[in-house]
């Protein structure tokens, strides 16, 4: 026998709203109807996310991929990053329709691969921002040194990228075979069916995406970002280092921002694990409100990056502009 962990249309539970991720037994009664004003907000908000990202996650895979210039090691895990994104707001219509449609539509297979996708983009954004911030970290640290980075090329960065995505896969393999069709509350939803003891299964799937989802790679960023500043301050700078180094300010403020970027919006999502670990919450229209508002945060970093990177990259806007020059004039 199992019981059925509530997956919804969000990465927070939406079947029963609020902040859990489950529906602990048949007995609940059904949730309230949502209020007319976040029953209209909810698709609204997510077709704009879906929009916005599609375009600027196009936008930023064409100047990457067209334009030679832009083939860096830095770039290349940008990509990286485009490419998750891409996949998740590609996917987001589906997401929209099981919230109109209040039941699951479209098969057990796309259940599964809809929360594979979305756990993809909830892991790699996160360890793909580490691995930039690890190659910022030897980057900074070799030209305060006045000495280049060993073993840092682009086939390198390949190889590192690959191997992101392959831990990646096997961290997220766990959710796509416990996702699947099952009837909650008199609808078909797809949903997380956990073996029994659920309440058990259920408490170790929220600690292992805030370990691994959040907790490794920010404390891995932190230590990173801290060392590097307490080595540069020990480090006194010739006139040559001193050069390269506002020379590869750009690049260090964009990785920066976007980490800034992926944080705000990651925080509020990994925090309301801990709340839901630790107290029972009512499902008051508060805390429903508060449910989509947390998961609409965190959907929305993946339109983010490629604005991030538009305003803060010159060499990006003059390729963008030369791309669709040359594509207008053919």
């Amino acid at each position: 026998m199992h019981n059925a962990s509530s997956w919804g249309p969000g990465r927070l539970n939406t079947s029963c709203p609020g902040l859990e991720l489950r529906c602990p037994n048949e007995s609940v009664p059904p949730p309230p109807p949502l209020p007319p004003p976040l029953a209209v907000a909810v698709p609204v908000v997510y077709g704009v996310i879906c929009a916005v990202g599609l375009a600027g996650n196009s936008a930023v895979l064409y100047v990457l991929l067209r334009a030679p210039r832009m083939k860096t090691v830095t770039n290349l895990f940008i990509l990286n990053l485009a490419v998750a994104d891409e996949l998740f707001t590609l996917v987001l219509p589906i997401n929209i329709a099981d919230f109109l449609l209040r039941r699951w539509p479209f098969g057990e297979l796309m259940c599964k691969l809809i929360v594979a996708i979305d756990q993809y983009n909830t892991f790699s954004s996160l360890y793909f921002l580490t691995v930039m911030s690890a190659d910022r970290y030897l980057v900074v640290l070799a030209t305060a040194e006045s000495r280049r980075v060993a073993g840092r090329t682009y086939g390198a960065a390949r190889a590192v990228s690959l191997a992101v995505w392959g831990f990646v896969t096997l961290v997220v393999l766990p959710f796509a075979v416990f996702a699947r069709l099952d009837d909650e509350q008199g609808r078909r939803q797809c949903v997380l069916v956990f073996p029994q003891p659920e309440a058990f299964w259920w408490r170790a799937s929220r600690l292992y995406t805030l370990v691994l989802g959040f907790a490794i790679p920010v404390s891995t960023i932190c230590v990173l970002y801290t060392t590097l500043l307490c080595r540069l301050r020990a480090i006194r700078l010739d006139s040559h280092a001193k050069v390269l180094d506002r020379a590869k300010k750009r690049v260090t403020i964009l990785v920066a921002a976007i980490l800034a970027a992926c944080l705000l919006c990651w925080t509020p999502y990994h925090l309301s694990t801990v709340v839901v670990l630790t107290t029972d919450l009512p499902q008051t229209p508060l805390v429903i409100a508060v449910s989509y508002f947390i998961t609409s945060l965190s959907y929305a970093n993946s339109c983010l990056n490629p604005f991030l990177y538009a305003f803060l990259d010159d060499s990006f806007r003059r390729s963008l502009r030369q791309l669709m020059t040359c594509r207008a004039a053919a």
